[in-house]
């Protein structure tokens, strides 16, 4: 039995082979082989094409089943590690809307800064952990004041990992750790961070299914099987 890992960095995408018995890695690739781009319109700014980690990702499956030579049919589960705080906006029909905000664009940071004093630093520490700062929900804010009609037409925001689940599965979910790491998450009350969201200007319908950090997200569909070379 082998496992299937994949790694959506900001400068590559990877994808390992694991025998599920020894846990040796039997092949490792990544792509590009050059820094993947960094679309920066402007100082500060940082954004990627979640359609380039799609095709990055489908480079290097074939490159380590080509490498390992195992039977895709032995390849029973696949994990999933990413870049943390990017913004990934589809619509309904699971379509991106925009290049992703990755986790080292700023352009969130006066938003998070007004957040924090506004609402108060002790509620704020104490429901999110931290100050809403530079991450996932005010990239979004940004989106929301700056390109209005984009934001009309998100059905759902996703973390990078949670798009390349998305396009393994066809499934639109997200996890608490997840939400966590966007301050979406409110600690204290064990739930969506209505305060902040509301505060920021956006409902809770915006956020995906909330499933289990370490569990089965989904089954990988045939039309991705197909794409990657998978069962």
């Amino acid at each position: 039995m082998y496992l299937l890992g994949y790694d959506i960095g900001s400068s590559s995408v990877k994808a390992s082979i694991v025998n599920a018995e020894t846990g040796k890695c039997v092949s490792s690739a990544f792509f590009p082989k050059s820094e993947a781009e960094i679309i920066a319109v402007k100082q500060g700014w940082a954004e990627q094409r979640p359609e380039q980690w799609w095709e990055h990702l489908k480079q290097s499956t074939a490159a380590v089943l080509a490498e390992s030579k195992v039977n895709p049919a032995d390849i029973k589960a696949i994990g999933i590690s990413y870049q943390m705080h990017g913004l990934v906006c589809i619509d309904r029909d699971h379509n991106v809307l925009r290049p992703a905000i990755i986790w080292c664009d700023s352009r969130g940071v006066p938003y998070g800064e007004k957040a924090f004093d506004e609402l108060g630093h002790e509620k704020c520490l104490s429901h999110l952990l931290n100050s809403p700062g530079n991450f996932t929900a005010t990239k979004l804010k940004w989106v929301k004041d700056n390109e209005p009609e984009v934001f009309e037409r998100i059905d759902k925001i996703m973390l990078p990992g949670d798009y390349i689940a998305m396009k393994l599965t066809d499934r639109v979910c997200t996890t608490v750790s997840g939400l966590s790491e966007g301050m979406f998450w409110d600690f204290k009350n064990g739930r969506i961070a209505d305060f902040l969201m509301e505060y920021l200007g956006f409902g809770s319908s915006i956020i995906p299914e909330i499933v289990p950090t370490f569990s089965v997200q989904g089954q990988v569909t045939a039309h991705a099987a197909a794409e990657l070379g998978l069962a």
